[in-house]
């Protein structure tokens, strides 16, 4: 997540990272793909005026009769983030809950009640779990603290393996099943240490937050992020991925070019979902680069962190923790 780190970094040293060019940078054309499996063609994309606008908090897209989108208004924060439910016949899955906290009108757990029913939420078990710890994925777990039927996994590594006994980190998977919908959990670090993907077979989407969405990525730990992509690109040669699926959307619809940080009012923006060709694409290229390198594609960016960026970024993960 872009601001995360960018943020610290205006105010400490007064610049923007986005101006720096301490690393050699590569720009290449990857396999062109301009279909979507989403019905949905175009999202929520803020307003010129946030204080006049009568968007809706939440852009909502239903998939099928279990698959729901949320994306969070760009005027309500302007990270935007998407959040995934899955609902299986016994378990509802969410991945997400999004960058608005507790002391604001927003809530979660009420926008689930007008989705899915009261009844629904009351009979079936609801597992909260997020694609990493950055804040803007976690803000709203207030909403789901202390209510019955609900587990909340906190984005930590101990939590994680206390919940879904990987036997080995950062190498093993885990399976739950939802009742009918049996997602595979892999752990795909780099981004941020405890970054994870889910595949859902039912629609072939491979779910990879902020390790891969059309944006500008920041990475901070180069040999893990490398790592990831070449597992979630070896695993989607062995299972059909139709999507994959990320937690923002910053790229505009011209090759290469990207809404610049705080941005509330993005007019002109990129499918939100990525081919698998893209990630294969994205995989040959890593293997080629043994040294962190910035590589500019036409439908997301990849960003080394340096030394500064990765040193704040453990600052803010020692006060979060």
């Amino acid at each position: 997540m872009r601001a995360y780190i960018s943020l610290f970094l205006i105010l400490l040293s007064g610049c923007s990272i986005h101006t720096e060019q301490t690393l050699k940078t590569h720009s290449m054309n990857e396999v062109s793909s301009p279909n979507t499996v989403l019905t949905k063609l175009k999202w929520h994309h803020g307003a010129q005026n946030c204080e006049t606008s009568q968007l809706a908090a939440n852009d909502i897209y239903q998939h099928d009769a279990s698959t729901y989108i949320i994306r969070q208004s760009k005027c309500l924060t302007y990270e935007a983030p998407f959040i995934y439910i899955l609902v299986g016949q016994q378990t509802i899955l969410m991945l997400d809950t999004g960058a608005v906290g507790e002391g604001t009108a927003y809530n979660l757990y009420q926008t689930l009640e007008t989705l899915l029913g009261k009844k629904q939420l009351s009979e079936k078990a609801l597992l909260v779990i997020h694609s990493h710890g950055h804040s803007d994925h976690y803000q709203g777990d207030w909403a789901f603290k202390n209510r019955a039927n609900s587990t909340l996994i906190q984005p930590s590594k101990a939590a994680l393996q206390a919940y879904f006994k990987f036997e080995r980190w950062p190498d093993g998977q885990a399976i739950v099943d939802l009742g009918g919908r049996a997602l595979t959990i892999m752990l795909t670090p780099g981004h941020q240490e405890e970054s994870l993907s889910i595949y859902d077979p039912q629609n072939q989407w491979l779910l990879t937050g902020d390790t891969l969405y059309p944006g500008y990525i920041y990475v901070k730990d180069w040999n893990a992020y490398k790592y990831s992509i070449n597992k979630l690109s070896q695993f989607a040669k062995n299972n059909p991925v139709s999507a994959i699926l990320g937690a923002h959307l910053e790229m505009t619809n011209v090759p290469k070019q990207y809404y610049p940080i705080g941005s509330t009012y993005q007019p002109n923006e990129a499918p939100l979902d990525l081919s698998v060709e893209k990630l294969h694409a994205l995989n040959n290229i890593l293997k080629a680069n043994k040294s962190p390198t910035e590589l500019i594609f036409d439908s997301f960016i990849i960003k080394p962190m340096n030394f500064f960026q990765r040193t704040l970024s453990n600052i803010a993960r020692w006060f979060q923790a």
